[in-house]
């Protein structure tokens, strides 16, 4: 009984202590140097097409086939780290970055870089998202949307940094000395700061152990409530990409240059972290559905500013706009699987829904650029975006009223 009493007390000590807010700082900097995978691809892209001759939809392969990559890893790596802890599975995806980044940066072909991209940069960054999202929630309970909002936040963090060093480096050196040097920066960092997650996550997380958030009770099974986040995670994310993916391609054809381009994604970004955060705070308050609504709608209309709103000015407003309201979409679905599904589920569950979302940017990265070859301009595929983001919006809806009906029946 005794032994029972102290290993509650350790593991409740160990949920909410100062050693999870360090964690979550080691794993907000771990997600900010390995989120490169999924940015760099994007700064390069311009070049990439120029060098190896191809069109627009063939040059956002390798961002597709990224995603593709990033999504499996999702999955994949979350369901190791419900088995083995975080940190062995981390250790390996980090390799798997560095090597794909400077194998990549040896390519001779569209289709030698559109591999290294999905097979190892995309599924080694994969375990900074999901995962680590997964991981980092069950040592918070109090705060656990602030902690699960902070840790995705590191991914609009290295979208903020990333797009801003690269063009410079890429002016003095070129691309291919630009990504080999990024795979060495990522070996060296990542590897030591993995090794510092080797602690495993608590018991104490767990549903039914004093201070823990109790699973909520919804009118959906544990299958149908997965289906309509995979719904609304893949919605949102084919409207996301449009500018995420195509922004700096868009002002170079607007002839305002690749650096305003990159320093409008870094802009975005950075309003993403903000937003993040924000999200988080809110969702404590009045919970991540609500939350999740709120960040949808908004990123709908801000798709719809871009269409009218196309001068150098406007598109820096814009794109500030479009930041703020997006942020805190994705990492509210990690937070609903937390409230409404078994903690020992939720590697795998938060990486399912992560894949649909990747895979909504995936899609949207590749048919934006699809659309743009057909029509010659993009305002066709902010139109796509708009539609995808009101399919998002009916899927929320829905897990909205069958959460309110449960709620009103419960009293």
């Amino acid at each position: 009984m005794n032994s029972i009493i102290s290993q509650s007390t350790f593991g409740n000590a160990a949920v909410d202590s100062p050693y999870a807010w360090l964690r979550l700082a080691i794993s907000m900097l771990l997600a900010t140097i390995g989120a490169v995978g999924m940015w760099a691809v994007v700064v390069v892209l311009p070049a990439v097409q120029a060098e190896f001759g191809v069109d627009r939809a063939a040059a956002s392969m390798p961002y597709t086939a990224t995603m593709v990559g990033f999504a499996a890893g999702n999955v994949l790596v979350g369901r190791a780290i419900d088995r083995m802890g975080y940190w062995i599975p981390a250790l390996i995806s980090s390799v798997a970055l560095a090597a794909g980044l400077m194998l990549a940066a040896l390519s001779t072909s569209i289709l030698q870089f559109t591999l290294a991209q999905g097979v190892l940069i995309g599924v080694g960054t994969s375990v900074i998202f999901g995962p680590l999202i997964a991981d980092i929630s069950h040592w918070f309970n109090r705060r656990r949307g602030v902690a699960v909002t902070a840790a995705a936040a590191g991914n609009y963090l290295a979208g903020a940094l990333w797009p801003t060093i690269m063009p410079t480096l890429m002016k003095a050196e070129g691309w291919r000395f630009t990504y080999a040097a990024i795979g060495v920066f990522c070996l060296v960092t990542m590897v030591p700061l993995v090794l510092m997650l080797r602690r495993r996550a608590p018991e104490g997380a767990a549903a039914g152990s004093p201070g823990s958030r109790p699973v909520q009770a919804i009118s959906l099974s544990p299958a149908a409530l997965q289906v309509l986040l995979v719904v609304a995670g893949l919605g949102c994310c084919v409207a996301m990409s449009m500018p995420q993916v195509h922004i700096v391609a868009y002002c170079m054809d607007l002839g305002y240059g690749m650096a305003h381009g990159a320093d409008m994604l870094s802009i975005m970004m950075a309003a993403g972290v903000v937003s993040r955060l924000a999200s988080g705070f809110l969702a404590d308050r009045i919970g991540a559905v609500k939350t999740l609504l709120i960040g949808s709608v908004l990123q709908c209309l801000s798709l719809l500013f871009y269409i009218p709103f196309d001068g150098l000015a406007s598109l820096y407003v814009v794109s500030l706009v479009f930041g703020l309201s997006q942020g805190g979409i994705v990492p509210c679905y990690a937070i609903i699987v937390r409230d409404y599904m078994p903690a020992k589920e939720a590697g795998q569950r938060i990486g399912i829904v992560m894949m649909a979302t990747i895979f909504g940017m995936a899609i949207g990265g590749w048919m934006s650029g699809w659309i743009y070859d057909l029509t010659g301009s993009y305002a066709v595929a902010f139109l796509n975006g708009i539609a995808w983001n009101l399919l998002n919006i009916l899927a929320i809806g829905l897990l909205m009223w069958k959460a309110r009906s449960n709620a009103a029946a419960a009293a």
